[in-house]
């Protein structure tokens, strides 16, 4: 589906009259890595998962950055009158939901922070240096996404990870355009909303993988600390990719967090 100012592609489950449950995919991922998601939430929610700008069917930014990520996000939910969403990110789809929160405090009717992080350091950090020079030295050197992507996926993952889910993951990952890929790295480095935490005010839930390298638990954890409404849960054995390794245990960490949030209405 396309939204009506043709800016937006997204995949959606459900009654159009529910309440909106928004899924925000990470740099490797797409609308569709949320399918089995869609499904599950579909009966109970009106459930969307978009096309972060410059993915599938979505136009690209003529600038990248979070703050024009999150400002396309706000446009993302004008265009689909979905009031008082509840919003899910992961890993920089957290970034932006946690950006968007600043300037539009009160929108949310809660917020789910899958595998993400407040920050992600100084720009000029010899840390952040040497990441995105992992992520992108390969293809300087004239790998393509597709030929990165069944390494790349592989990395990102902890135990015994659905087949299934692995199969999208690498098909997500390999569709990434290596311009919007590129674009997303850079617009991670000096990333910082950890002075904004204590401002969130929605019921908030961080889930977290045990075996995840990119969003350390115990750094969600701590994170976790800081937001005032904020519940911590953390699947073991997990990596990265929470929703596509184990999509059983993250729709009953998210289930759980939805009825006690719809609950409260």
């Amino acid at each position: 589906m396309i939204t009506r100012d043709g800016r937006f592609a997204y995949e959606a489950a459900g009654d159009p009259g529910a309440t909106p449950l928004i899924f925000l995919h990470g740099i490797g991922g797409a609308a569709r890595a949320w399918r089995r998601q869609l499904a599950t939430f579909g009966n109970r929610f009106r459930a969307i998962a978009w096309d972060m700008p410059g993915y599938g069917g979505s136009a690209p930014l003529a600038s990248v950055s979070i703050a024009a990520l999150a400002e396309s996000l706000q446009q993302f939910i004008e265009q689909l009158a979905a009031s008082r969403p509840i919003l899910v990110g992961h890993s920089i789809g957290g970034m932006i939901v946690q950006k968007w929160l600043v300037q539009s405090p009160k929108l949310a009717r809660a917020v789910v922070l899958a595998q993400t992080s407040p920050a992600f350091g100084k720009a000029d950090g010899d840390w952040q240096r040497s990441f995105i020079a992992a992520r992108l030295g390969p293809l300087d050197r004239g790998e393509t996404m597709k030929s990165l992507a069944p390494s790349l996926v592989r990395e990102l993952v902890g135990d015994d990870p659905d087949p299934k889910g692995m199969e999208l993951a690498r098909e997500c990952m390999g569709n990434v355009p290596e311009a919007s890929y590129r674009a997303m790295m850079l617009a991670l480095v000096g990333f910082d909303q950890r002075s904004t935490l204590r401002d969130i005010s929605v019921p908030t839930l961080l889930l977290s993988g045990s075996k995840d390298n990119n969003a350390p638990a115990p750094m969600m954890e701590k994170t976790a600390t800081y937001i005032p409404a904020a519940e911590y849960v953390e699947l073991a054995g997990v990596g990265h990719l929470a929703n596509l390794e184990r999509p059983d245990a993250f729709d009953e960490a998210l289930g759980r967090f939805l009825t006690f949030v719809t609950a409260k209405a």
